[in-house]
């Protein structure tokens, strides 16, 4: 006979049998809304969803070189513990594609391989902050907010604007950097699909580099610079990727690259990710993710070690891959460029990098409509069209700018959903007047 459990207490803010850390944990509001959509979907509602930073299998198969490889490896028996740092094939395989794709050789001792890009990034907080120190990172951006309230880190938020790209200008960030422990950037960015500009972040770079020569002398804890690049290889026309080590070589000592498989490749789910940076710290972060068990499985370790040495394979898959996210983002760069030049509330910026576009509805204030949560609501509703608004990203104001994201949806159902979002932007413009 089973114990019928059904009855326990469900979770509430003022329970007490979790800590205070867990009590204040703010969850997903981008998972929220995706479990929304997945709701209408369910009931039979055909949704354009942009929303999960996530590929669709149907539309973004994994290689079939990296699917063979893991079935060959688990055939193979590959199913035990991996070593706490990454298998030995992975890291030479990353610290080869590093030199090979970027131009920067990191000792061994300077790689580590972890379940994903996001145990990386923990990794770092981890290693690098002691309770009571200060991150700095710019808004809107990806989870900082959470990772710095779980390690009981001193927030200071940078927020940017449209003009830059949404993304940092050392001046911005200059008067917060000689408190600071951590410095976060990512590029290209997630939400926003842009990326830094080589000179901008060259000079961040260098300020980074004198503060650490006179915390040296000082005998202070150097600032330390994350860079989240796991979307480097999604960049489009003109726009180049750089990385802060190729602008200026002396910040090597102190910047941590957080990337992996699960963008470049659509490979979210197969979970390997890998940080690379000084072995000092690198040591500690695999200490760190060693004790939580957040290493990817031994099977995908050694099937991504094959693949990406597989030089011919990667690369004619990110050229299929760059070619497929861009041509998604450019049927809503042309569609918001048609809304925008006849007069309707929206402007956007051009697709530069990422599975991302930043789109502004300015419709704040008008039929009616009072925050992005607004909006975001009557896109839905209205149009069937599925974003999400800045605030999941750390920028509080209701601007009506939203992240749009391609990974889970077809050109196809870009351009069926665009004139209904057109309709949707001249109903709510008439309601205003």
């Amino acid at each position: 006979m089973a114990i019928d459990l059904t009855s326990l207490p469900r979770p509430s803010r003022d329970d007490t049998t979790v800590g205070t850390m867990a009590r204040g944990l703010v969850g997903s509001e981008i998972l929220r809304i995706a479990a929304q959509i997945r709701e209408l979907v369910a009931k039979g509602q055909k949704v354009c969803n942009l929303t999960v930073g996530d590929f669709a299998p149907k539309e973004f198969p994994i290689p079939d070189g990296l699917r063979a490889n893991i079935a060959t490896a688990l055939q193979a028996g590959e199913t035990n513990y991996p070593p706490s740092d990454g298998v030995l094939d992975l890291r030479q395989a990353v610290q080869r594609f590093y030199e090979r794709a970027l131009g920067l050789k990191y000792p061994l001792e300077g790689i580590v391989i972890a379940g994903g890009a996001r145990p990386i990034i923990y990794g770092t907080y981890r290693a690098v902050l002691d309770e009571g120190d200060t991150v700095v990172y710019p808004v809107p951006s990806w989870n900082n907010n959470h990772y710095a309230y779980m390690l009981g880190a001193k927030s200071v938020v940078v927020p940017t604007d449209a003009a830059h790209g949404f993304m940092p200008t050392l001046e911005q960030l200059a008067p917060h950097l000689s408190s600071a422990r951590l410095l976060c950037l990512c590029s290209p960015l997630n939400p926003t699909g842009t990326m830094i500009a080589p000179d901008a972040l060259a000079a961040i770079c260098e300020r980074i580099v004198a503060e650490n020569r006179e915390r040296e002398k000082r005998g202070q804890k150097p600032l330390i610079l994350m860079y989240d690049q796991i979307y480097w290889v999604l960049s489009f026309g003109a726009v180049k990727h750089v990385t802060p080590v190729e602008l200026v070589p002396e910040v090597a000592p102190y910047t941590v690259f957080v990337d992996g498989i699960s963008k470049a490749f659509a490979s979210t789910g197969v979970r390997v990710g890998w940080g690379v940076g000084p072995p000092t710290i690198i040591a500690r972060m695999r200490d760190v993710l060693g004790h939580v068990g957040a290493w990817a499985p031994k099977a995908e370790q050694v099937a991504v070690a094959r693949y990406l040495d597989d030089t011919k394979a990667t690369e004619s898959f990110l050229e299929v891959m760059r070619q497929r996210v861009d041509e998604r983002l450019e049927a809503l760069h042309r569609g918001f460029t048609r809304m925008r030049e006849a007069g309707l509330p929206v402007q956007h910026i051009a697709p530069q990098g990422a599975i991302y576009l930043s789109v502004r509805f300015d419709l704040i204030g008008k039929g009616g409509l009072k925050t992005n949560d607004d909006i975001r609501k009557l896109l839905l509703e209205k149009a069937s069209f599925a974003v999400v608004p800045f605030q999941a990203f750390g920028l509080p104001e209701d601007t009506g700018w939203f992240r749009l994201s391609v990974g889970a949806t077809s050109v196809k159902e870009i351009e069926e959903a665009l004139p209904r979002v057109e309709a949707t932007l001249r109903e709510a413009l008439a309601a205003g007047k």
